[in-house]
């Protein structure tokens, strides 16, 4: 009897730790920002009639958030990130994390840190790690990750690594939300940097660039460079083993191009062809 007990224990941990580490397919909603002028509603239910239950969001273009929160609920779909700005992090944090409560989420993504023109150096990325951790703390005691969502500018060259290095190695109150066209555009291996930190990245944008298309550290390219996920440059599908391999749990597909409808279904149907055994 006490060994079947055991036995039914040792399950009960396995399955909770394999409910922890399930990933979740889920978009970001600037995805649709082009719907979301039309019909917001409607926006919101395309969503939900793709199977989508799990999202990044934050704007409530143009409606009231009240408004927003319940049709989020009417649709079930959980923001479980949302975004903030590098003002409000440095001047409102306690603000961004009652919005963030507000919301039920767990993260907020900063998506960039504003610079001079094609100006980004290593005086940006020091204010902007201090800003991160210190705005990053105020989050954590409300039980909030803060999370910087890389652009391509990062991977300039400091000493005798990279500027994103410096901020890595200096993040202690905030992680990394990967997204893979960029870190990709910025001259960087997705899985590669996954490995180098792999306590780092907590989130991931699933986007796939065009074949044939050159990088740079601007942080700029064409937005109808997004193609169908698994059909363009880069290796989605071993980004999602390394991902899973990793225990990061929330994957968002980000698609900025105007065939973003027609093209999220096809993503999705490739993210859950791959088999993770």
């Amino acid at each position: 009897m006490k060994i079947k007990i055991a036995l039914a224990f040792l399950l009960i941990i396995q399955l909770s730790e394999s409910t922890l580490i399930a990933q979740e397919f889920g978009i970001q909603l600037y995805s649709l920002r082009n719907q979301f002028k039309e019909n917001i509603e409607h926006s919101l239910k395309t969503i939900s009639d793709w199977g989508i239950k799990t999202i990044e969001g934050g704007d409530t273009y143009g409606m009231e958030e009240n408004q927003f929160r319940a049709l989020l609920d009417k649709y079930e779909l959980n923001p479980i990130s949302i975004g903030a700005s590098y003002e409000d992090l440095r001047d409102h944090p306690m603000e961004v994390a009652q919005k963030a409560l507000r919301y039920g989420a767990r993260f907020v993504m900063c998506s960039w840190i504003p610079h001079d023109g094609n100006r980004f150096d290593i005086e940006n990325t020091k204010a902007a790690v201090k800003i991160f951790n210190q705005a990053g703390a105020v989050l954590k005691r409300e039980g909030i990750t803060l999370a910087y969502h890389a652009h391509g500018y990062e991977f300039r060259p400091y000493e005798y690594v990279t500027l994103f290095d410096y901020m890595a190695q200096n993040a202690k109150n905030f992680s990394l939300e990967m997204d893979v066209f960029w870190i990709t555009h910025g001259g960087e291996d997705p899985v590669a940097l996954m490995e180098k930190y792999p306590d780092f990245v907590v989130m991931l944008h699933l986007k796939d660039m065009e074949k044939g298309v050159k990088g740079n550290n601007t942080g700029g390219e064409d937005v109808e460079t997004n193609v169908v996920l698994g059909q363009g440059q880069i290796d989605i599908e071993g980004v999602v083993r390394k991902a899973h391999e990793q225990g990061v749990r929330y994957m968002f597909i980000e698609d900025e191009s105007s065939r973003v409808i027609d093209q999220v279904p096809k993503s999705l149907s490739f993210l859950n062809s791959i088999s993770l055994k």
